[in-house]
């Protein structure tokens, strides 16, 4: 008689249909305020979220929780189905502001900078690369002014 096994396949992981505009510091950096900056191209954060969350499952894995600041986006519902499952949307008024906070199954969290949809690209572009710097400790307000300020 031959053994029989059981294969479980892992859990499905989706490609971005479209690269989010995303900079993260290097894995094994000293954490800042925020782990990096996103630079979502419209307000509607149930429409955004999937291909955010298909890039960063990569590095949380299993992504149970998504906290945001209820005044920054267009209303959202309380479950978003991304990578084969529902992940919670939980909206706050008291999140800071231009953050978004990802939890994965086993509690590791990345908080992200969210640059203003509006916001011109050159001064996204130095918000980006200053929140993704490894050395980097800045709030996400502090990136945000000093991104309007350079040359």
């Amino acid at each position: 008689m031959t053994p029989q096994y059981q294969l479980t396949a892992p859990a499905p992981r989706t490609s971005p249909r479209h690269t989010p505009r995303l900079r993260l510091k290097p894995k094994a950096s000293t954490r800042g305020y925020v782990d990096g900056a996103w630079w979502p191209h419209t307000s509607n954060l149930a429409a955004e979220l999937p291909d955010l969350l298909a890039v960063l499952s990569v590095r949380l894995g299993q992504i149970d929780r998504v906290l945001y600041n209820v005044g920054e986006w267009s209303k959202a519902p309380t479950k978003l189905a991304a990578g084969g499952r529902r992940v919670r949307l939980d909206a706050y008024q008291r999140q800071p502001v231009n953050t978004l906070e990802i939890v994965g199954h086993d509690r590791e969290r990345i908080v992200l900078l969210t640059v203003p949809v509006e916001t011109d690209p050159a001064e996204a572009h130095c918000a980006l690369m200053s929140a993704a710097r490894s050395n980097d400790r800045s709030t996400a307000t502090d990136i945000l002014v000093a991104a309007q300020h350079a040359d």
